[in-house]
């Protein structure tokens, strides 16, 4: 019998209805500017409620439409369950209420050797920062395997050769799933946000947990971007005060794209 991660945030993240899930990721895709910058290798996207940062989000995968994609490796960080290195799902697919996403079983055993590298299950189950990319991928990509990595206590260069492994070429897209500062007053958060996103487009760091609570994965990416000669470029940078919430704690979202040189 195969074995499926089941959703752990529908119904809170985002919508639990299949219906009303596939219209609220099909209009903020609509509503997000067209890119007209070079195709993107890798993107970097937030993980909050939709409500809050659906909008960032959707700018994000927005750059990767049209892409002829036969799988995405996603990384994020680990909220609820405390990982030492990079941890697998060790499941076959992943449900949303949009149905289930295959796993890149091939794509994990490419990494599973490497000692960084652990099959923790436990790890994924409540995790939303993957979760919640999934619709989108769903709704652009159908059918598209995806491979979910859980990003604990790991610096850049462990994360980076774990990338490496699974890089491919044009087939291939990378999704880095971060928000940015957490419960700052708007203003404070706007300026601490300009620079992060400011050390993200110059390839500088390494990023702190401060900054973005996917500074692991971030580190890893901008590491194989530099060894690449990458170009970033920022493609939105809001916080939770400009879509949902008040402003005197907000949480900052940014939406990045990494083109490979031409």
């Amino acid at each position: 019998m195969p074995t499926v991660r089941r959703p752990a945030v529908a119904g809170m993240f985002y919508p639990g209805s299949p219906s009303e899930l596939r219209s609220t990721v099909e209009e903020l895709l609509r509503d997000a500017p067209p890119d007209r910058g070079p195709v993107p290798k890798a993107v970097i996207a937030p993980h909050a409620g939709y409500v809050y940062s659906g909008p960032i989000a959707a700018v994000a995968f927005q750059a990767l439409a049209g892409r002829r994609l036969e799988r995405v490796v996603v990384l994020g960080p680990a909220h609820r369950v405390p990982v030492h290195g990079l941890a697998l799902p060790g499941v076959d697919a992943f449900a949303t209420p949009l149905g289930e996403v295959p796993v890149d079983t091939e794509g994990a055993r490419a990494v599973s050797d490497l000692p960084q590298v652990t099959i923790f299950p436990e790890a994924h189950a409540p995790e939303h920062s993957l979760e919640v990319e999934l619709p989108f991928l769903q709704v652009l990509f159908p059918g598209v395997p995806v491979l979910p990595i859980v990003v604990g206590e790991a610096d850049g260069e462990e994360v980076a050769e774990v990338l490496d492994r699974v890089w491919g070429g044009p087939e291939t897209a990378i999704v880095i799933s971060s928000d940015l500062s957490h419960y700052l007053p708007y203003d404070v958060a706007r300026r601490v946000d300009r620079e992060t996103a400011d050390e993200i487009l110059a390839l500088e760091g390494p990023l702190h947990s401060r900054q973005a609570c996917g500074a692991g994965p971030i580190n890893g990416l901008m590491v194989a971007a530099r060894r690449r000669g990458m170009m970033p470029r920022l493609l939105d940078l809001r916080n939770s005060g400009d879509t949902a919430g008040d402003r005197g704690r907000v949480v900052g979202y940014g939406a990045f794209a990494f083109a490979e040189p031409e």
